[in-house]
């Protein structure tokens, strides 16, 4: 799935190039990065990407061995359940038996070797029938996830995310996991449960009218309802959402407090601070945690522990008609 605008990454993050084609962290971008490392499972012809038409060239240039026919764009954002969806019938079409697995184009994991020994796993639950989630244990008492609720391997159920006092509590009990939004299915399985939990986009899809599909995630359609579920408590192998300029800058930081500079900078009676903007040298003088990010046309600057609101920069700009710089 590489449809996402990623507004919490403006002002690097546009609608024609958004988070996930961009070198975010390393020379590759995290789409290529996602490819690479399940590469080793799939050929490229078995490799298929829901995007949106701003970003399906971009898409296409950067991953060439797979098929260009197999680089999708949704016609509007339509959320995950009819994303999914679509890539089912798209697979069924090809093989009725089809193991799918769904993959955000912008996640970071660590280790790979070990990720993969996970969705060899998770292939086989699939093949018996189950949708299965992978839940990530989770490192602190994050408000910004959703959590799964494990009883033993099953999935009890998941829980929307939860308010500070609840996430601890989440922690504190030990059987909750992140939702990492990485499932594996038969297509043939997700198939039939979004005919039955969600019939009306369901019914879309037969008749090929994308922009009719409910707007909903595969989450509140499908794995809050459904009861062949099955979860696998992932062992640690360096996932993170990147979600935010804040989450590059903990990936980077090699130490508490440490500044990172992705270009010349000069940082005095300063901690903390993360630092992008090329082209120029940037000077930090007595502030700590801030991050400041610059292309040609716009300078962001933040407080890291605000910076899950820069999406509501984005959303002012939409407001007053700023397509220059969206």
């Amino acid at each position: 799935m590489a449809g996402g605008r990623g507004t919490r990454f403006w002002p690097r993050s546009r609608k024609a190039r958004s988070k996930q084609v961009l070198p975010v962290l390393g020379e590759a971008s995290l789409l290529q990065q996602t490819y690479t490392r399940l590469r080793p499972l799939v050929e490229p012809e078995r490799f298929l990407v829901i995007t949106n038409g701003h970003l399906r060239e971009e898409i296409a240039r950067q991953l060439p061995e797979v098929p260009a026919a197999q680089v999708i764009a949704e016609p509007v954002a339509r959320n995950t359940a009819p994303c999914i969806g679509l890539a089912a019938r798209i697979l069924l079409a090809r093989d009725p038996e089809a193991v799918m697995g769904v993959f955000p184009a912008d996640h970071v994991i660590a280790q790979e070797e070990e990720f993969r020994g996970v969705l060899r796993e998770g292939i086989g639950l699939a093949e018996g029938g189950n949708l299965v989630v992978l839940g990530i244990e989770p490192r602190w008492p994050e408000t910004g996830y959703g959590y799964i609720e494990f009883e033993g391997e099953r999935v009890q159920g998941f829980r929307e995310k939860p308010d500070q006092a609840t996430a601890e509590e989440f922690v504190r009990r030990g059987n909750f996991y992140w939702n990492s939004g990485m499932f594996l299915w038969k297509a043939s399985v997700i198939d039939a449960a979004i005919r039955r939990h969600l019939p009306h986009t369901a019914a879309a899809l037969d008749r090929d009218d994308f922009p009719d599909c409910d707007s909903i995630s595969i989450d509140y359609a499908v794995m809050e309802k459904a009861s062949n579920i099955a979860g696998i408590r992932c062992p640690e192998f360096g996932w993170n959402d990147v979600g935010s300029w804040n989450a590059v800058y903990e990936l980077m930081a090699g130490a508490k407090g440490a500044n990172v500079a992705r270009s010349e900078a000069r940082f005095h009676d300063a901690a903390g601070c993360y630092v992008d903007a090329p082209g120029k040298v940037v000077a930090v003088v007595g502030l700590d945690d801030v991050i400041v990010v610059e292309t040609p046309d716009a300078l962001l600057v933040v407080r890291r522990d605000r910076a899950q609101q820069v999406g509501e920069v984005v959303k002012k700009l939409e407001q007053e008609g700023r397509e220059e710089l969206l």
